[in-house]
C-alpha cells in the first residue's frame, strides 16, 4: 500500500544528519493531521498559514470523494446510483476514468464492492466464496459508469459502486502542492500517509532524500532523491491478512476479483503528477512486471521502481542516477529496464 514510503518525516535523521538550512533560510513549519484514514505530515518553509490552507484543502476534497460520509457526493451517487459532483471531485473521477482507460482497468474505479467482500473496508476480513465472487465481478467495470462532464453529473448502473480512494491522496497532494507554489513556496515537503510530494529541493539546493520500504520488513531498502515531483509506492504486505496459511492483500484485480498476484511486491512510481503516480502504482502492481514496462515504455510522464517476490529489484532508466540501495541491501541484484 501506499504507506510502504518512509519519507523523511519517518527517516530524516538516517537520511538527513547534519544537514541544515542555510541561514538566509526561514525555519520550516510542519504540521501533521488525521485525514483520508491516515496519518499526513507537512515541512512547509514559507508562511505557517499556509499550512492551514493544505488541512482545508484536503478535508474538503476528502468530504467531497469519502464512500463513508453521508453527506459526500461519492456516497449518495453510491447508494442512488446518480449524483451531482463539485468540481473537485469531477475533476478527480475525470482523472480517474483516464488512469482506467490508460490501464485497460488494471486501475478500474467500480472495484469497490470486491474490495468490501474481502472485508477491507471494515477490517472484518475473509475469503468471499466463488459464487459471492462471480456475482460482484459483473459489477466492475469502469466503461459502465456514465458521466457527463459539463454537468458533473454520474450515473452508475444498478449495484454498481464507485471508490476514488486509489487516486485520492495522491490529487490532494497534488493539489496542495500547486497551492504552495502559487503562494511562492519554493521548498516543501508533503507526506499524505507515505504518498509522496515534493515542491522544489530541499532549501540548500539538494534533492529530497526519499526512503523506499522493504516491503518484507520494516527497514528502508532504497533511496530516492527527488526534485518537485511525487513519488508513491503500492504493495500488498501492510494491509493483508493470513487464512489457512495463505496471506491475501488488498490491492484486487479487477479481472479476478482477487488479490492481484503476478510476481510483484511493491511498484514505486516517480512523476510530475500525484494523481498518475498514485493510479499507475496500484495499476502497475496489478498488470504485473512485463505489462507494467510495457506500458512504462508507451509512456513518457513517469519512472518505477519494482521489487520482485524473488527479492530482485527493477528499476526504469530514468531513475539510474536518482536511486541508491542502503547499505543492509548493497547486495540485491538490480536489474535496469531500457526503451
Amino acid at each position: 500500500m501506499k504507506s510502504l514510503l518512509l519519507t523523511l518525516t519517518l527517516s530524516i535523521a538516517v537520511l538527513l544528519i547534519g544537514c541544515s538550512a542555510p541561514s538566509s533560510v526561514r525555519e520550516a513549519e510542519k504540521s501533521s493531521i488525521f485525514a483520508m484514514d491516515t496519518y499526513m505530515s507537512f515541512t512547509v518553509y514559507g508562511d505557517a498559514v499556509l499550512l492551514e490552507d493544505a488541512e482545508h484543502l484536503i478535508r474538503s476534497i476528502e468530504e467531497s470523494v469519502s464512500v463513508t460520509d453521508e453527506n459526500s457526493a461519492i456516497y449518495a451517487v453510491n447508494h442512488t446510483g446518480e449524483g451531482i459532483l463539485s468540481a473537485n471531485s469531477a475533476d478527480l473521477l475525470e482523472r480517474s476514468l483516464a488512469l482506467c482507460r490508460r490501464t485497460d482497468g488494471a486501475l478500474d474505479i467500480s472495484i469497490y464492492p470486491i474490495v468490501r467482500a474481502w472485508g477491507f473496508t471494515t477490517e472484518d476480513h475473509q475469503v468471499p466464496d466463488e459464487d459471492t465472487l462471480r456475482s460482484l465481478l459483473p459489477l466492475v467495470d469502469y466503461r459502465r459508469i456514465g458521466y457527463n462532464a459539463a454537468a458533473g453529473a454520474v450515473t452508475l448502473p444498478e449495484g454498481m459502486e464507485i471508490d476514488l480512494g486509489s487516486v485520492a491522496k495522491g490529487y490532494a497532494g497534488q493539489l496542495v502542492a500547486q497551492m504552495l507554489r502559487d503562494n511562492g513556496v519554493q521548498s516543501a515537503l508533503l507526506d499524505l500517509g507515505g504518498n509522496v510530494q515534493t515542491v522544489g529541493s530541499k532549501p540548500d539546493g539538494s534533492p529530497w532524500k526519499i526512503g523506499i520500504k522493504d516491503p518484507r520488513g520494516e527497514e528502508v531498502m532504497m533511496v530516492l532523491y527527488i526534485k518537485d515531483q511525487a513519488v508513491v509506492t503500492s504493495g500488498g504486505y501492510e494491509r493483508c491478512f493470513e487464512q489457512d496459511g495463505q496471506t491475501y492483500w488488498h490491492i484486487m484485480d479487477p479481472f479476478t476479483g482477487r488479490p492481484a498476484d503476478n510476481g510483484l511486491i511493491s511498484v514505486t512510481i516517480v512523476g510530475d503528477e500525484g494523481v498518475v503516480c498514485d493510479g499507475l502504482s496500484t495499476a502497475l502492481f496489478v498488470m504485473g512486471l512485463e505489462k507494467a514496462t510495457d506500458l512504462w515504455a508507451q509512456s513518457g510522464d513517469f519512472e518505477a521502481a519494482f521489487v520482485l517476490s524473488s527479492g530482485e529489484v527493477c528499476i526504469t532508466e530514468g531513475l539510474t542516477d536518482r536511486f541508491a540501495l542502503t547499505d543492509s541491501y548493497a547486495d540485491t541484484p538490480i536489474s535496469v529496464i531500457r526503451r
